[in-house]
């Protein structure tokens, strides 16, 4: 099972990265590490995840790390993490949805 992260996701963690590293770059250095280590546990345990209530897919998953929903779909050969959102954040449906 392979990983891959959409272009979306990759700028998510970028973003939040960047506002972390405004008062603390060695946290957002941490923390951009420790997403990364989630794919693994993915690899191992696909439906771990819920599924997102927005919309009611049992392909489209999402588990929760510190406060932000890592949101991926279930594919025969791939898993997509399709995008990163704080949970206090609204989850456009266009974000996950392709």
């Amino acid at each position: 099972m392979k990983i891959i992260w959409s272009p979306l996701a990759i700028d998510r963690v970028s973003e939040i990265a960047e506002y972390i590293s405004k008062d603390n770059p060695r946290a957002a250095a941490g923390w951009i590490e420790d997403i990364f280590e989630k794919d693994l546990i993915l690899k191992s345990s696909l439906k771990m995840g819920r599924t997102v209530p927005e919309i009611n897919s049992k392909e489209v998953r999402e588990i929760i790390f510190g406060n932000y929903r890592i949101i991926y779909r279930i594919e025969k050969n791939n898993i997509s993490i399709l995008t990163i959102r704080h949970t206090k954040q609204i989850l456009p449906i266009d974000e996950i949805i392709a």
